[in-house]
């Protein structure tokens, strides 16, 4: 059984900086996971455990699901990126049980993993942490998305204790877990070697009923090699736009399903034909896998409300990582607001 401490809506309390800074390891590291100095600004505040992490998806080499001990999230506290020259991926924050208090209701946390115990360690000490030099004297960013892997473990897929932690958690109810089991497993019976049109016919008439559109899969069709198209509405922050249709997006997508090398994947799908508001243009992230500041080929464009839902990852479905979905501009219209005449 996997130890559940803290459920969604419970109320705690981010200690202070010191009780925080004393937990850490010389690496800045608590169990393999950082605390950012873009966390320090809600140190003392009360505020609502919005999902457990116990279960996160692989987001550097999408492989696998990760398992990690008494983590949560709080709320949408999400990375500004200040401390990493200025990261715009908005990535949510991790946040050690031991990093917090629990005020409502008061659970037993005995259980929870014992701080380092190093006092007097500094803000200033802690942005150090942040930053290392390759050989070749670059700067390279250390965070909780370069962290992930090594302050997490993988699980298979078929773990039944992950899905029952999902619920005990409040991370999800047992009807969209379902929903999302039954999808799953029959979008992989399309691998059998007999009634392939079966299973999809299947899938599609599963994915209407649950969720009023058809599937989220498809496949690009421009030739590897020729360019994609490259449209430039020079949207900002505020605008609102529409969410083209799944066939239009897929116009624009070579067979790798890219647009000028960013993906589409089926998690977008929810927001196709949708209206929303553009949250920010993304130019520039750290690369999970190395460190490494890039600046995008392309803007990439954040729409409020449009993160990852994980209604489909095959290996780690409902993982309330929200991960933010960029959307190439090829992929909008502008739009009026809701409701504007």
């Amino acid at each position: 059984m996997i130890p559940i401490r803290s459920k969604a809506g419970d109320l705690v309390e981010v200690r202070s900086a010191a009780e925080i800074l004393a937990t850490l390891d010389d690496t800045g590291c608590l169990q393999g996971m950082p605390f950012m100095p873009e966390m320090l600004q809600h140190c003392g505040r009360r505020l609502r455990v919005a999902a457990s992490a116990h279960k996160t998806c692989d987001s550097t080499f999408y492989k696998e699901g990760r398992y990690m001990e008494d983590t949560v999230f709080l709320e949408e506290l999400r990375c500004d990126g200040s401390a990493h020259a200025g990261c715009e991926a908005r990535c949510l924050l991790f946040f050690k049980l031991a990093w917090l208090k629990p005020l409502e209701p008061l659970r037993d946390w005995s259980g929870v993993a014992q701080p380092a115990g190093v006092a007097g360690r500094t803000v200033e000490w802690l942005q150090q942490t942040t930053e290392r030099r390759s050989p070749e004297g670059e700067t390279l960013y250390r965070c909780q998305a370069t962290e992930h892997l090594t302050a997490s473990v993988p699980f298979r897929p078929n773990e039944l204790r992950m899905y029952v932690a999902d619920l005990r958690s409040g991370n999800t109810g047992i009807g969209p877990l379902l929903r999302g089991l039954l999808l799953l497993g029959t979008w992989h019976l399309r691998r059998l070697p007999f009634a392939w049109s079966v299973w999809m016919k299947l899938y599609e008439a599963l994915h209407r009923a649950f969720y009023g559109s058809g599937t989220p899969h498809m496949q690009g069709t421009i030739p590897k090699g020729q360019p994609t198209p490259e449209v430039n509405l020079g949207l900002k922050p505020g605008e609102w736009v529409r969410v083209r249709p799944l066939a239009e997006i897929n116009a624009t997508l070579n067979v790798a399903n890219r647009n000028r090398g960013l993906a589409y994947n089926p998690e977008m799908s929810p927001f196709c034909g949708g209206v929303y508001r553009v949250e920010a243009r993304v130019n520039r992230i750290v690369d999970e896998k190395n460190g490494r500041l890039l600046d995008m080929k392309g803007p990439c464009i954040l729409i409020e409300g449009g993160h990852c839902r994980s209604r489909y990852h095959p290996e780690a479905l409902m993982c309330p990582k929200k991960i933010p979905q960029y959307f190439r501009e090829a992929w909008l219209e502008r739009a009026e607001p809701p409701g504007a005449k």
